[in-house]
C-alpha cells in the first residue's frame, strides 16, 4: 500500500512539471513571437517611404493599414501602433496571435488528464491494491496449514473469482486432509487388529514346530496332524498378509470428473498458449498439427490436465529437440497424441508406466513422482476413455482417446 502511495505521489509530481516546463517553452515563445509586429512595422514604415507602395502579405503579423487622410486616425477596437511616412500619420494594426488562447487550451486539457490519472489511481487502489492487501495473508496461512483463516469475500470483478478460487481450494485441502487422517487411521487400526490375528496362529506354529523339533509326537498319526496344523496356520497367515498388502494397495488419490462438452480447439489453445513460449526459449521444436473443430465429450480441466502431463514428461524425459501434438480420429472418438523425439526408454516397459509410483528406468536425474501418467490413466477412464502408449522410430508416443460427443 505504501508504495503505491509513493507511485501516485511520484506520478503526479512528474506530471505537474512536465505542465510547468510545458508552459514555460509557451510563454516564451509567445513572448519571443509578440514583438515581430514591431519589426514588421518599421520595414512597412521603411517601405512606404521609399516607394509609396506595400505588399501587406509580406507582413504576416499585420491585419491592415489606415492613412490620416482616411479619418479617425486611433478609433477602432483592435491592436494597432502609429508610424509615419512620407509625412504623413498612419495606423498599422496587428495581430499578437493565440497564445493565450492555446495556453489556457493547453493547460485545460493537461488538468483534464491530470483528473483523469488521479481517477485511475483511485480506482486501481479501490478495485485491486486494497483488495489484494487483504488477501495478501491468505496463501501463506494457508501453506502454514492455517485453514481457519477468514477469506473476506470481495464483489470486485478482478477479484471476485480469485477469492471463490481460494475458498474452493482451502476447502480442498481441508477435505484432503480429514480424508488422509481417517486413512492413516482406518490403516493403523487395520494393520494393529491383524498384528494382533496374526500372533495367534503363529504362536500355534511355534508349539508345534517345537514339539515336532523336540520329537514329542511319537506316532506318525500326531506329527501329521501337527504338520497340517502348521500348514493351516500358515493359510491363515497367508490371508492376512494379502489384507495387508490390498490395504496398502488401493487407491491413495481420488479423483472428480465433470462431464461435460468442450470444442477440441478450445482446449488446444490453453495449451500452446501455456507451452509455446515456454519451448520457444529453450529451442525446442513444439508443433501442433492441424485438426478439424469438433465437440469433446470431457472434462475439459481434466483434459487439459491431462495434456499439461504428457507434455511435461516430453519436456523431462525427451532430448529437447522436438515435441508434436497429433490429431486422428477412430471409431467416435478424437485421437490426441503427444511425441517427443529422443526415447530412451524400453518397449519392455511400457505395460507399467501406468503405474502409480513406477518411474522407467530412462528417468535419469530428472525429478518425479511417478504419479502423472497415472493420474492421466484413471482421468480418462472416469472421462469414457483411454490412454495408451508406443514407441515409434526412437519417438515416445502416448495418446488420449477422447469420445466426441
Amino acid at each position: 500500500m505504501k508504495a503505491f502511495r509513493r507511485l501516485c505521489i511520484a506520478v503526479t509530481a512528474i506530471f505537474i512539471l512536465l505542465a510547468v516546463i510545458l508552459n514555460f517553452f509557451i510563454i516564451r515563445y509567445w513572448r519571443t513571437d509578440s514583438g515581430l509586429y514591431r519589426v514588421e512595422a518599421k520595414r512597412l514604415a521603411d517601405e512606404l517611404e521609399d516607394t509609396g507602395t506595400y505588399d501587406l502579405s509580406a507582413y504576416p503579423h499585420l491585419t491592415g493599414v489606415f492613412h490620416a487622410s482616411d479619418g479617425e486616425l486611433f478609433k477602432t477596437d483592435e491592436h494597432y501602433l502609429i508610424i509615419e511616412a512620407r509625412g504623413e500619420l498612419c495606423r498599422v494594426e496587428y495581430s499578437t496571435g493565440n497564445s493565450k488562447e492555446i495556453l489556457i487550451a493547453v493547460d485545460c486539457a493537461l488538468a483534464a488528464v491530470l483528473l483523469l490519472i488521479s481517477g485511475l489511481l483511485l480506482y486501481i487502489r479501490k478495485q485491486i491494491i486494497v483488495p489484494f492487501g487483504r488477501l495478501r495473508e491468505v496463501p501463506q496461512e494457508l501453506a502454514k496449514g492455517n485453514l481457519a483463516i477468514p477469506i473476506p469475500e470481495e464483489k470486485s470483478r478482478f477479484f471476485g473469482r480469485f477469492t471463490w478460487g481460494v475458498n474452493l481450494l482451502r476447502e480442498s485441502i481441508e477435505s484432503s486432509r480429514t480424508k488422509e487422517i481417517s486413512m492413516q487411521r482406518d490403516k493403523k487400526l487395520l494393520l494393529l487388529s491383524l498384528s494382533h490375528d496374526i500372533k495367534t496362529p503363529l504362536s500355534a506354529i511355534k508349539l508345534n514346530a517345537k514339539a515336532l523339533a523336540k520329537g514329542l509326537y511319537s506316532d506318525e498319526e500326531k506329527r501329521r496332524e501337527a504338520a497340517e496344523s502348521i500348514n493351516k496356520r500358515a493359510d491363515e497367515i497367508e490371508s492376512f498378509v494379502s489384507q495387508i498388502t490390498k490395504a496398502t494397495s488401493e487407491d491413495f488419490m481420488d479423483f472428480e470428473v465433470t462431464q461435460g462438452e468442450e470444442f477440441l480447439s478450445r482446449i488446444i489453445s490453453r495449451i500452446a498458449a501455456r507451452y509455446a513460449p515456454q519451448l520457444a526459449v529453450t529451442n525446442t521444436e513444439f508443433t501442433i498439427d492441424s485438426f478439424d473443430d469438433c465437440i469433446l465429450s470431457c472434462d475439459p480441466d481434466r483434459l487439459a490436465e491431462c495434456l499439461q502431463n504428457l507434455i511435461e514428461n516430453a519436456i523431462k524425459y525427451g532430448d529437447g529437440r522436438r515435441i508434436t501434438v497429433s490429431f486422428d480420429k477412430m471409431d467416435g472418438c478424437e485421437l490426441i497424441t503427444v511425441s517427443n523425439s529422443g526415447c530412451s526408454l524400453d518397449k519392455k516397459e511400457l505395460p507399467q508406466i501406468f503405474q502409480s509410483f513406477h518411474r522407467g528406468t530412462n528417468v535419469g536425474k530428472a525429478a518425479g513422482n511417478g504419479l502423472g501418467l497415472f493420474i492421466c490413466k484413471k482421468l480418462m477412464g472416469l472421462m469414457g476413455g483411454e490412454v495408451y502408449a508406443d514407441i515409434q522410430d526412437g519417438e515416445f508416443r502416448i495418446t488420449l482417446v477422447v469420445r466426441l460427443a
